[in-house]
């Protein structure tokens, strides 16, 4: 485990500073495209699929939504606030607001360089570094990372805080709680990619607006420990607080972690889903995801750290191990949360989380499929039926593993794992930022135009965005050959 934690912080340390510098970054590039283009990621929300193969925007935004929005929300608040203070919720939500960016620019370059194969449009990290930045090679490597990661690892995170707040909340044993998560997990994705967004469609809406619903009423009903509570986060974030102000740099490093973790700006797993939107403009799907990432950290977040520090639900231990504040004695993770509700519900915190938890992580398992799918997809084309089912197992496997191993090996892993995807899709979508730029600023003209934008790469001169010139074409087993039947032009894609 100690060589487990070295390699996190080791990894996670320095990324801290630039996740938060590729945010700001790009919200300078785009001027603060997160803020300004406000109305059109409602607008762009309301719009109908512009073709077939894909999925309407909303859509897109539910299925990386159960992804986004998972174990990071509850379970990943309460261990930043334990490590790093009150102080670690403010640059959690400042992590938010600027990684909106990054979500837009990734999720923009998600859909230039996105391909269609099997009749489903395709796209997320590899397609880009391939078509876009030319690194074949690279692109394979990041493809069986991110394959690996969200097919055989980061479920285990996921079932494993199920089991655990089940376990608490109702003393099921954990073996069970991964019998019939396995079960259910099971049944959503041999359904394939229909049943997966169906499922993300009904769950979604229904776990966060309930959730945000009871973080509401904790609020509304302790009113006159708002002000103290702001007053104690804004303080520990900048060192000034008698208690905290010495762990400053910690909750700045894990404020960002557990943001990154929670929302995955930057780190591309919000591309897979952004890619699959059927949309006129690459810029459309690009407010929708950073849209999901305010939703994610912003309002979710947000509302579970203030219920956490509200009630004082919570314990503060510092990097040399000195424990700063003690309230309880649980360990940090969903335990917290269910405390807050329960300090004001008594006896119902502990279910209610542990229900609420389930959703988040459920949903998030069904999205790690899709993820781990189209990278199987990418590396495999289309004769894959074998690789698939391996897949299946194996996701299967961990999945009911992660309920019965250590809660402390499963977060490391999947800790270690976030921070390289992260490290390399940062890097990738820093050097493809000119296509960004270009693809913003033909949005912005065609919309000062009075016009709905649509897209011709080939007009702003970027290359490798197949799939905008030849809309319908079909990749085939054989990399680089690709079918013409029934070609599309880019003008009949704005419906």
């Amino acid at each position: 485990m100690e060589i487990l934690t070295a390699i996190n912080d080791l990894i996670w340390n320095p990324m801290a500073y630039l996740a938060l510098g590729v945010g700001l970054f790009f919200t300078a590039l785009t001027a603060g495209v997160q803020f300004r283009r406000i109305p059109d990621m409602f607008r762009v929300m309301r719009e109908k699929k512009s073709d077939a193969a894909g999925i309407a925007p909303a859509q897109a935004l539910l299925l990386t939504l159960s992804s986004r929005v998972g174990v990071g929300n509850l379970a990943g608040v309460g261990t930043a606030l334990a490590a790093g203070g009150p102080g670690a919720l403010f640059w959690m939500i400042v992590v938010g607001l600027v990684g909106s960016a990054s979500a837009f620019a990734e999720s923009v370059l998600a859909q230039v360089y996105k391909r269609k194969i099997d009749d489903e449009q395709r796209g997320g990290i590899p397609f880009y570094i391939e078509h876009g930045l030319k690194l074949k090679w690279l692109a394979v490597i990041v493809a069986t990372i991110t394959l690996v990661g969200y097919g055989f690892v980061f479920p285990g995170v996921q079932s494993n805080n199920i089991a655990s707040a089940f376990e608490g909340a109702f003393e099921v044993p954990v073996w069970m709680t991964g019998v019939v998560v396995t079960a259910l997990f099971a049944f959503v994705i041999i359904g394939g990619t229909r049943r997966i967004v169906r499922t993300a469609e009904v769950a979604i809406p229904f776990m966060a607006l309930g959730y945000v619903l009871a973080s509401v009423i904790i609020i509304v009903l302790n009113a006159e420990l708002v002000l103290p509570t702001i007053e104690l986060i804004l303080s520990s974030a900048f060192g000034a607080h008698q208690i905290f102000g010495g762990i400053a740099g910690a909750a700045l490093a894990w404020g960002v972690r557990r943001a990154v973790f929670s929302n995955v700006a930057g780190v591309g797993e919000g591309t897979f889903g952004a890619a699959a939107a059927s949309v006129t403009h690459p810029a459309k799907q690009g407010f929708v995801q950073s849209f999901s990432v305010f939703i994610d950290t912003v309002v979710v977040c947000n509302a579970t750290g203030i219920m956490i520090l509200i009630t004082g639900s919570y314990n503060v231990v510092a990097p040399g191990g000195e424990i700063l504040l003690s309230n309880n004695d649980l360990e940090a993770g969903p335990a917290y949360v269910q405390a807050a509700v329960d300090s004001i519900t008594a006896g119902y915190g502990p279910g209610f989380i542990a229900i609420a938890l389930f959703f988040f992580a459920f949903t998030t398992l069904v999205a790690f499929y899709y993820i781990a799918n189209t990278n199987l997809t990418y590396l495999f084309k289309k004769d894959h039926g074998a690789q698939k089912l391996v897949l299946k197992i194996g996701m299967l496997a961990i999945t009911f593993y992660g309920c019965i191993e250590s809660a402390d090996v499963i977060w490391a892993v999947g800790d270690i794992g976030y921070g390289s995807l992260g490290w390399l899709n940062m890097i990738a979508i820093l050097l493809l930022a000119p296509v960004v730029w270009k693809v913003m600023r033909d949005y912005d003209a065609q919309r000062k135009q009075g016009l709905d934008p649509t897209f011709e790469p080939t007009r702003l001169g970027i290359s490798g965005a197949d799939f905008w010139v030849t809309g319908s074409r079909v990749e085939t087993a054989d990399r680089g050959k690709v079918s013409d039947e029934n070609a599309i032009h880019p003008k009949s894609l704005d419906g």
